[in-house]
């Protein structure tokens, strides 16, 4: 069975990834994937997050263990196959590529193909820029140090843990053989 996750980001407009690969592969080699087609390094402590009812946060999935609460089971990205967790079409994940601003990609399993096995996971297409891997707060403070009183005191995060969902629209792609039509 192939699994295809189509992967958008809320900060760079035109940017879309479309990433096949089968379902028991594992979720370290989607991070690769995601990785390659954005010309990030993997030196972030990056994580998934499926999500439940739309986009409310359940389970993470790390690429390293973490201390975390020993009542709850934690998952490792070279560990846990894809098929563990998703099972559905538009079920959805976060990828957090910048754990220090919880920056992150919103993926949506577009589509799963029975019959057929990948042995490796592939970029099938590719639009737009991706965003800068990480921010650079210092930078930004020196350009706008508005944002750091303003956004900062209110919670101590630029990013907000609610996501809504009328602004993240899968079904407004419409995704042809040749450029992205939005």
């Amino acid at each position: 069975m192939i699994y295809r996750f189509t992967i958008i980001s809320d900060e760079a407009e035109g940017f879309m990834r479309e990433i096949k690969i089968d379902a028991d592969a594992k979720f370290l080699e989607l991070h690769k994937l995601i990785l390659e087609s954005c010309g990030y390094k993997d030196d972030q402590l990056t994580s998934f997050t499926i999500c439940e009812n739309g986009w409310e946060k359940g389970q993470e999935i790390t690429l390293q263990e973490m201390d975390t609460d020993l009542d709850e089971d934690s998952y490792i990205m070279a560990d846990t196959e894809l098929s563990e967790f998703l099972e559905d079409e538009k079920q959805h994940m976060l990828y957090t590529f910048d754990p220090l601003a919880d920056r992150v990609f919103f993926i949506e399993l577009s589509e799963i193909i029975t019959g057929k096995s990948l042995k490796t996971g592939k970029v099938s297409r590719s639009y737009g820029e991706a965003p800068e891997q990480t921010l650079d707060f210092d930078e930004m403070f020196a350009r706008n140090p508005i944002v750091e009183t303003s956004i900062l005191d209110d919670d101590d995060s630029m990013f907000g843990d609610e996501i809504d969902n009328e602004e993240i629209d899968f079904e407004g792609l419409d995704i042809s053989d040749g450029e992205p039509n939005w």
